[in-house]
């Protein structure tokens, strides 16, 4: 005996988007009055980049930091286990151009500082300074991206399924993309630019759900030749659940080895992205096919157009 999964998904779906509008309006909230902590790619500060002949300690840089007046300095591991990077936030007292002119001599003196208290060869290299115009740049080009590609995005569903469902995807990415960023200003995690590749990528992800789960609903309105949108649209959902549970579980084992191993400089991206893929996975199946129901999607929507003459073509 076959076991057949039957879970009435889109009979939870009034529920589904009391719980999504609820924590789209948190997020929106938090974010018009928190903001994002937004981390030195965004703000302005000197960001130091060194290299060591051994493998580092983090907690031992912090220390010698710490006791030589850089209390607030970040440290973060990139590349392999001995490239550092020292994030310095502005000094409110110093002129911006100043500290960008000072730039080089700072990366220098932190260099000479931790190869004599650590002890090992320590390479500068490189020092720079992100003036806060930059950041102010990097967020605004990269919020318009963000939008573009929404557009974008929307244009090609309607092309390749109908316009309903490309309203539904849309919905879908914007509620991903909302409810992340409100997790990080609730929580206060930094938002630097790995975040802002992984908002990119949440998109992605989010749309490959949801194109595979359209698709499917699409092919069932054309061939169920009975019941109704909430009854063909919940056959689809149990049809591509198992799919959509194993790319999701094993996207999710990649995430956490990354955040669990792959230090402080993948950590951020690493918490976006799982935060993304658990999002993802529940609009796909809640929010694009609950908008589409919503919009009343008929069969009639969907059928493939009989060009004119086709008829008299096949006759023989």
């Amino acid at each position: 005996m076959i076991f057949k999964r039957e879970i009435d998904f889109m009979g939870k779906r009034k529920l589904a988007a009391l719980m999504s509008a609820a924590l789209v309006v948190v997020s929106i909230v938090s974010l018009a009055l928190n903001s994002l902590n937004f981390g030195l790619d965004f703000t302005s500060g000197t960001s130091v980049r060194l290299n060591f002949t051994d493998s580092v300690v983090i907690q031992g840089v912090n220390d010698v930091l710490a006791d030589n007046g850089y209390d607030t300095a970040v440290v973060v591991q990139f590349g392999t286990d001995r490239d550092i990077r020292v994030l310095l936030p502005v000094d409110e007292a110093t002129a911006e151009s100043e500290q960008a002119e000072q730039a080089l001599a700072v990366g220098e003196s932190i260099a000479q500082m931790l190869e004599q208290s650590i002890g090992g060869e320590v390479i500068l290299i490189g020092s720079d300074f992100v003036s806060a115009k930059v950041g102010d740049e990097l967020a605004e080009q990269g919020g318009l991206g963000m939008l573009v590609a929404l557009g974008i995005i929307m244009v090609y569903i309607a092309v390749r399924f109908q316009f309903k469902f490309s309203v539904g995807a849309v919905v879908a990415l914007a509620h991903d993309l909302l409810i992340t960023l409100g997790i990080f200003s609730v929580f206060g995690l930094e938002f630097n630019l790995n975040t802002l590749a992984a908002m990119l990528a949440i998109i992605g992800y989010s749309l490959n759900d949801t194109i595979v789960v359209s698709d499917r609903i699409r092919e069932n309105f054309r061939r169920m030749r009975k019941g109704t949108p909430t009854e063909m649209v919940n056959t689809s959902l149990n049809q591509t659940l198992s799919r959509t549970l194993i790319t999701s579980f094993t996207t999710l084992l990649v995430l956490f080895s990354i955040l669990l191993i792959g230090g402080e400089a993948t950590q951020v991206f690493a918490i976006a992205l799982i935060i993304g893929v658990v999002i993802g996975t529940y609009s796909s199946i809640y929010i694009a096919s609950n908008v589409i129901i919503y919009m009343n999607v008929t069969r009639e929507d969907l059928m493939v157009p009989v060009k004119e003459g086709t008829e008299l073509d096949e006759i023989p």
